[in-house]
């Protein structure tokens, strides 16, 4: 069973809350009936879901006709957040893995790898005639 964990000198804020509410999203699932001497007069069924635009995408949640899809800022949630390992911000994963942290310029191995392919590729090759007998 999970636990909750929070450090007791560490202190939380409503900002600190409402990003992490919006971060993991929230749902809510309610089924109120109003009923009298066993007969049910009224009955309301509630579904609602709070969250940020990228957790909701990420979950596949449905969004409101109309809502523009093309925008920069929708792309970017799509394709997906992850932390640099080295400053601890929030980069595009593809950015992150095959170029390098625009913060603080770290670079993943697989940059890496590709970086040294492309050095290899660059060099000059040194050709020496084969002496004929």
């Amino acid at each position: 069973m999970l636990e909750p964990v929070r450090d007791k000198n560490e202190k939380s804020t409503l900002v600190d809350v409402i990003d992490r509410l919006l971060d993991k999203g929230l749902v809510i699932n309610a089924d109120i009936t109003v009923s009298v001497a066993g007969v049910e007069l009224l009955g309301v069924k509630v579904r609602a879901a709070l969250a940020s635009f990228a957790t909701a995408a990420k979950y596949g949640l449905e969004f409101p006709s109309g809502t523009n899809v093309e925008t920069a800022a929708w792309k970017e949630a799509q394709a997906g957040m992850e932390t640099c390992p080295q400053c601890g911000k929030e980069v595009c994963k593809e950015e992150l893995l095959n170029e390098c942290c625009p913060w603080c310029g770290w670079i993943s191995a697989k940059a890496e790898m590709k970086l040294a392919e492309k050095a290899m590729e660059e060099k000059p090759r040194i050709v020496a005639p084969i002496p004929q007998k």
